[in-house]
């Protein structure tokens, strides 16, 4: 299922988002439509809105998992640019023949635990609670986004692992479509506890529900994150990714919990 949100004032998100640029280049075209990694879902309506200041060209944006849109983009959606949260998804369109290029790397991401205010489990980097509640039965619920197909959902995965947690958490998993899903999971205390993006955790809504600690950083394989062109994408598309490698958006990104790649 993929998740959307209002991208500011006039930056068009579907369903619920440096250079000079010239606003009259594209300004008239049809909006560009953006597959978005879910984790993107409060920074990058963010930069859409800073893009339309800009530029005057409005983008629309649709949040979900990395490998579900790419399934979507092999059957013939009409997405012009793609922000996938691994890299090695751009890795396969292109082999495909579907990017116009390799693309760019714009973000690293990152994971920790996160407890509802109400819940009996406590978040601590090394999930030592998570282990203890295991044991004693406070934890029934735990959120993570689906490892089939949800790149943050595979880092959950290694990160159980790597903690020595991943077989006694499996029937107590509660499935996301995505990352913002299993955030939602969590932050409703539908389960006791979710392993989600601090790019989720940081916004304010999130934060106030609960409390989120950060795994370390050696538990998983970095989420390298990278944006493409994909074929066939117009003018638009092109400079709102270009938009995305520039100062401006950069520091949106940063502020919402990215670590970034050299300029």
């Amino acid at each position: 299922m993929d998740r959307t949100c209002d991208g500011g004032r006039r930056a068009v998100v579907l369903g619920a988002a440096a250079t000079a640029l010239a606003p009259a280049a594209w300004a008239s075209s049809v909006p560009p439509l953006v597959a978005a990694a879910s984790d993107l879902q409060f920074a990058l309506p963010e930069v859409a809105s800073a893009f339309r200041r800009r530029t005057g060209t409005e983008v629309r944006l649709v949040f979900g998992s990395s490998g579900s849109f790419v399934q979507q983009i092999r059957s013939g959606a009409p997405f012009e640019v793609f922000l996938s949260a691994d890299e090695a998804y751009v890795d396969n369109l292109r082999a495909a023949g579907h990017t116009a290029d390799d693309g760019r790397l714009y973000a690293v991401g990152r994971i920790g635990i996160f407890t509802p205010r109400r819940s009996p489990v406590r978040a601590d980097e090394r999930m030592d609670d998570l282990a203890a509640a295991l044991r004693d039965g406070r934890l029934r619920k735990l959120a993570i986004a689906n490892p089939a197909h949800a790149p943050y959902g595979r880092a959950a995965r290694v990160a159980l692992t790597r903690r020595g947690l991943w077989a006694a958490v499996q029937p107590k998993l509660v499935l996301g479509d995505n990352a913002s899903q299993a955030t939602q999971f969590a932050v409703s205390g539908s389960a006791q506890a979710g392993i989600i993006p601090l790019s989720l955790a940081a916004a304010p809504t999130v934060a106030q529900a609960g409390r989120f600690a950060l795994v370390p950083e050696g538990w998983h394989s970095p989420l390298r994150q990278r944006a493409v062109v994909l074929r066939g994408a117009g003018a638009g598309a092109r400079g709102f990714f270009d938009f995305l490698q520039g100062a401006e958006a950069r520091r949106i990104l940063a502020r919402h919990g990215f670590r970034l790649p050299a300029p």
